[in-house]
């Protein structure tokens, strides 16, 4: 069965599949980036045994692709960005294929400066990406097996929140940075029911994870040695029209929508997404 790791692009994803391959596929708690080979991500074209035309081909295959996935009779993780909502009434994943998700939302104002970064993108174009209901993301030109259907933040968010399927984990990126010991041990103490772990978090396992995946230690990796062969994948993400060419950890905890856009694109952000920011106090 499968436990998904998703979020909205740029919402600390990766940080919290570095974490979980730290704690659950090492000895200690030591990460190094080869771990994150053990969670992969998906959709992508090593799950699919042919070409596809068209994202609507793909799209009939998602599930089938699990199936195929789930036969190892296995728990496995998997990071996604693919929001929860159907895709032309066909549905990204479904409780056969899956055992649960640990979802990550984050400030949408401190979205949007990490996506005009990571995708080169003027305020227009980010903002366009982040209201767009129909938007996708594709990470190898042409190789529909890779599309991953996002929309906008919004419903994105709604999607994974009012998901009765399976079950799942809703945290805040604000929280990984502001209580993040304990937001840590709670997506152990999650992934350990789903894993059916009865011997409790291991704490100094718990201490080495957190200390040793800290965004500043991600970054000083890959500024030093470049980012490893299991995370360039992520480096190719683009738009329909644009390639990131830009640092992968950016700013992380240091990013502040106060200090990075002016008050127009805040109060256009606010005003667009004002329910799901109240409901989340962000407001």
């Amino acid at each position: 069965m499968i436990i998904w790791l998703a979020s909205y692009p740029k919402s600390g994803n990766t940080w919290v599949r570095a974490f979980i391959s730290a704690y659950y596929y090492s000895l200690k708690g030591e990460f190094d980036f080869s771990l994150l080979n053990k969670i992969k991500q998906y959709p992508d074209k090593e799950f699919f045994n042919k070409e596809f035309d068209s994202v609507e081909d793909v799209s009939k295959e998602w599930i089938s692709s699990q199936k195929k996935i789930i036969q190892s009779k296995t728990i496995k993780f998997f990071k996604t960005h693919s929001c929860l909502a159907d895709f032309k009434d066909r549905p990204f994943t479904t409780s056969e294929t899956t055992l649960g998700g640990i979802y990550i939302v984050r400030d949408p104002r401190n979205i949007f400066t990490s996506i005009k970064n990571h995708f080169s993108m003027n305020d227009e174009e980010a903002f366009k990406m982040l209201t767009d209901e129909n938007r996708g993301l594709i990470s190898d030109k042409n190789i529909f097996s890779s599309y991953t259907f996002i929309s906008s933040w919004s419903n994105h968010y709604i999607s994974w929140i009012k998901n009765n399927k399976f079950r799942r984990l809703i945290i805040k990126y604000e929280d990984l940075i502001n209580n993040t010991y304990e937001t840590f041990r709670d997506i152990a103490v999650f992934s350990n029911t789903l894993l059916n772990i009865t011997d409790g978090v291991n704490k100094e396992k718990l201490k080495s994870a957190i200390e040793t995946t800290s965004f500043k230690e991600l970054k000083a990796h890959e500024i030093k040695d470049g980012l490893h062969n299991s995370v360039t994948n992520f480096k190719k993400w683009r738009n329909i029209h644009k390639e990131n060419k830009n640092l992968f950890f950016n700013l992380g905890p240091e990013n502040n929508w106060k200090n990075k856009i002016n008050k127009e694109i805040s109060n256009k952000i606010e005003k667009f997404f004002e329910k799901e920011m109240v409901e989340l106090k962000y407001l």
